[in-house]
């Protein structure tokens, strides 16, 4: 294979990372990289374990002098976010992940990088491969389906796992250790919807420009979302010149706050277009104006086409559906004033959509306050699991990484908790005893086509887990 990333070391965690960038692995369609990883911990002589959904569980001895230490579980999931601009020409089916390198940061050519949780995967890799680092037993845990609801550490046969010490391979600040996150459910709303034929001027509108992020660790920059910013223009549209919706169309993850919507309505005639054209842009301008300081690209594209035939949504559902989308809860529902206004509560209307027979919102609420997700999960109607992890106020792997980056940078590590969903949680409930933390280098933008990783980051992250381990082998 012909390497883009040189000149980092070690040069394997690289190597390893740009393999798996190479091969597809939307969540839900994981089975190549599993056999991937299977093939490894085969050609390396080391234990494995498959299961249905493509779970892999890759375990070593441990180094010589540490085999009366306890096991140590790390663990990152294999899946990755698919998105991409609307420009770019990508089947994230079958094509791997275009790799970009710039003044030491690593980003994608239009789509996602994968970095989260990819950068996970090859540390692991680089971790088994290395027969001269200190180590106890360890047992590298590959989960599917994280990025769709943490689907594969749910289903996951957990007596496999032996370990009461966990290290999540998932955050994405470089020192910072995560100590507790938030659960979080997805919550689909779906309505039968019917059409009927019509013709006219069509108004097609497109937002644009937005910057979008993860729905968890980005929802308190007060970021604009798509979905939310299209109903509030087209519901203005359909009270003031009564048109016909056509589609409605934003986001590609529940999980992703939503960047780009597409709308399109049909009037009965060029000059009643033209009149819902300029309230679109009138409305537009506003917004603009709102989100100046914290969404500066944001943009709406606004065109006409006369003498259009097309199947439009009978107008009471259409109208319903818009307003459900505007009524559904986005963006921080409650934050803690005890702990500096961190985010308690949230939501993200992630993913609108309109087909033939049927429209559906998706949505992503999270909560870190168990009582309020069920209250959540309550209002919502869904039947989702919370999936909380509490904060342990004993933590000896805490300890030992505060140690350990202390000694290495001459720093402090920062231990915070997140408004994301990991799957710590699920270990948790599962392994009695579990001592966990989440640990990354830093990463930016995930979930979005602007997703970067620091390349010197991951290289003192890899230094920071190895010393670690070697610790916990003392």
């Amino acid at each position: 294979m012909d390497y883009k990333i040189t000149g980092y070391e070690p040069a394997k965690l690289f190597h390893y990372f740009e393999e798996i960038s190479a091969i597809p692995r939307e969540s839900g369609n994981e089975k190549q990289i599993s056999d991937y990883l299977v093939g490894f911990a085969k050609d390396h002589g080391l234990w494995v374990y498959q299961d249905d959904v493509h779970n892999v569980i890759i375990k070593k001895a441990a180094s010589a002098g540490a085999e009366d230490k306890p096991a140590v579980m790390l663990q990152g999931h294999i899946d990755m976010v698919c998105d991409k601009l609307g420009s770019v020409e990508h089947d994230f089916t079958k094509d791997g992940i275009e790799l970009m390198v710039k003044d030491g940061i690593l980003t994608a050519n239009g789509t996602t990088l994968g970095a989260d949780n990819g950068i996970a995967v090859a540390l692991m890799l680089t971790v088994l491969d290395d027969d001269s680092l200190a180590h106890p037993a360890l047992e590298c845990v590959f989960t599917t389906d994280e990025e769709s609801g943490l689907v594969g550490a749910e289903t996951l046969d957990k007596s496999q796992i032996d370990a009461r010490t966990m290290i999540n391979l998932d955050s994405e600040e470089e020192g910072v250790a995560t100590v507790s996150c938030a659960g979080g459910v997805v919550v689909t709303y779906t309505r039968p919807i019917t059409r009927e034929r019509t013709s006219g001027s069509v108004l097609t509108l497109e937002i644009s420009g937005l910057l979008g992020g993860h729905s968890g660790a980005d929802i308190h920059l007060e970021r604009g979302n798509g979905n939310l910013i299209m109903a509030r223009i087209v519901e203005r549209l359909m009270i003031a010149g009564n048109p016909a919706l056509v589609s409605f169309n934003g986001g590609t993850k529940d999980n992703a706050i939503n960047r780009e919507c597409k709308a399109e309505l049909v009037y009965a005639d060029r000059a009643a277009a033209e009149a819902g054209a300029e309230l679109a842009r009138d409305i537009a301008a506003k917004v603009a104006e709102e989100l100046e300081t914290y969404d500066p690209g944001f943009a709406c594209d606004v065109a006409i086409a006369d003498d259009v035939e097309v199947e439009a949504i009978n107008e009471d559902t259409a109208l319903a559906f818009v307003r459900a989308i505007r009524l559904a809860p986005n963006g921080v529902m409650r934050r803690n004033l005890a702990a500096d206004g961190a985010v308690d509560v949230s939501s993200n209307i992630g993913v609108v959509a309109t087909s033939d027979d049927e429209a559906k919102i998706l949505l992503s609420p999270r909560s870190s306050i168990t009582s309020l997700q069920e209250e959540f999960k309550d209002r919502l109607q869904t039947l989702a699991d919370v999936l909380g992890w509490s904060y342990a106020e004993h933590s000896p792997v805490r300890d030992i990484f505060l140690e350990s980056y202390r000694e290495l940078f001459d720093a402090e590590l920062r231990i915070e908790s997140i408004h994301a969903g990991l799957e710590c949680g699920l270990f948790a409930e599962a392994l009695d005893g579990l001592d966990a933390i989440a640990v990354g280098p830093t990463l930016k933008d995930v979930h979005t086509p602007d997703e970067s990783m620091e390349l010197a980051s991951s290289e003192r992250f890899y230094t920071l887990l190895v010393d670690v381990l070697k610790r916990l082998a003392a």
